[in-house]
């Protein structure tokens, strides 16, 4: 396909596709999966449930659907038919009976929007059958975009990492106005009993306003004229959908990380951009929120990193008693690692105050700025440039 941009994610995804009977790719909208797996796939079938008299053959006698459908093959938008799933397991069984796995191995391919609580369904419906992966919005390095100073940065920033701002002539606000409108009237409307999409849209602009700092329901819910029970559904489901991301506190303690206040960040700092009305990267630039701004991009670069090679890392932020707070801890299980981040070109020892203080012993800990190089800043401290952090 011309102009397609290779992903990160390709290379687990074509070893998992000789190893289990159905992959599925879920993510937000429009961040390419259906792109991709036509890309790797091309000798698939393509089913997508997005048209109407499919959706309703598979509804009204998913057996019949399933048994007349040429394999191997790519299912699209499924949770529009889940009624299909326990007859793909009913085959993948068939097969795993008979030893023939080689000839089940890779015949399902599916992939839908996590707006849906089915798609959490799919572990339930297909346990020990299923390969599960997430596909978010391009990374720099998919963008093999190198800038150097950081205006270049924050213009891109502001472009978002969504494929059609950046391989097509539309302009980012045209398409995040768009994106939104969709995201409401395709997503949201068929889970929540919204009546009025305004205040909705008011609710994701507060949570906006909100990124980088921690949560709070209640003072949410006051602003936008609605109760904490109504703002923490909402929250629940832009949370599962990935248009936000909610950064939990790090505890010794596993309960509570769980139950402690969150941080709010955005998948995507284009639509962020968009919703506080940012069209100009040198007045984000100049603004106070581009700190935030960089910070959020940063942390949706290690997630990305992380769903691209199918890590199993835990994110976390870090505050004690005594105010020292580390923007990110990237917890490995038997070790993790301490980061700060800031939006300067020039870094200063006092910089890494919160990476020295702490009681917590990670295995590494790293400054991420603009500058260019990597160099130990303090003792026990690495400083790195933001291109290379999670690359």
């Amino acid at each position: 396909m011309e102009n397609y941009i290779h992903r990160k994610i390709e290379q687990i995804l074509l070893k998992a596709i000789k190893n289990s009977p159905v992959i599925a790719v879920t993510g937000p909208r429009q961040t390419g999966k259906s792109t991709m797996l036509k890309e790797l796939f091309a000798h698939y079938n393509y089913v997508s449930f997005d048209f109407p008299d499919i959706r309703e053959a598979a509804q009204n006698d998913p057996a019949t659907f399933i048994e007349n459908l040429k394999t191997p093959v790519i299912i699209d938008e499924i949770q529009y038919a889940p009624e299909i799933l326990p007859y793909i397991k009913i085959m993948v069984d068939k097969y795993t009976t008979a030893l023939r796995n080689d000839e089940i191995n890779g015949k399902f391919i599916l992939t839908g929007s996590q707006a849906f609580t089915m798609m959490a369904g799919l572990t339930e419906s297909l346990a020990g059958r299923i390969s599960l992966f997430e596909l978010l919005p391009f990374s720099f390095s998919e963008l093999k975009s190198k800038p150097i100073e950081p205006i270049d940065c924050y213009k891109q920033m502001l472009k978002g990492f969504y494929p059609i701002p950046n391989i097509t002539q539309r302009e980012p606000q045209d398409y995040y106005s768009d994106y939104l409108t969709t995201y409401i009237e395709r997503d949201v409307r068929q889970i929540l009993n919204i009546k009025d999409a305004s205040v909705f849209q008011t609710f994701v602009q507060v949570l906006a306003a909100r990124a980088g700092n921690l949560l709070d329901i209640a003072d949410i819910a006051k602003d936008c004229g609605i109760s904490s029970i109504t703002a923490k559904n909402w929250l629940s489901v832009l949370e599962v959908s990935r248009i936000i991301y909610l950064l939990r506190p790090y505890f010794k303690n596993i309960t509570k990380r769980v139950i402690k206040t969150p941080k709010i960040y955005f998948t995507d700092t284009g639509l962020l951009a968009h919703l506080l009305k940012f069209n100009d990267a040198n007045a984000l630039m100049a603004d106070k929120i581009s700190g935030a701004f960089f910070e959020n991009m940063i942390i949706m670069e290690a997630l990305k990193n992380k769903f691209n090679n199918k890590a199993n890392d835990s994110f976390y932020f870090y505050r004690d008693s005594n105010g020292v707070e580390i923007d990110l801890v990237i917890d490995k299980g038997q070790s993790f690692n301490l980061y700060e981040i800031k939006a300067s070109k020039t870094i200063r020892a006092d910089m890494t105050k919160s990476l020295t203080s702490t009681s917590l012993n990670p295995s590494q800990k790293f400054l991420i700025s603009f500058n260019e190089m990597q160099m130990p800043i303090v003792k026990g401290v690495m400083a790195i440039p933001w291109q290379s952090a999670f690359i």
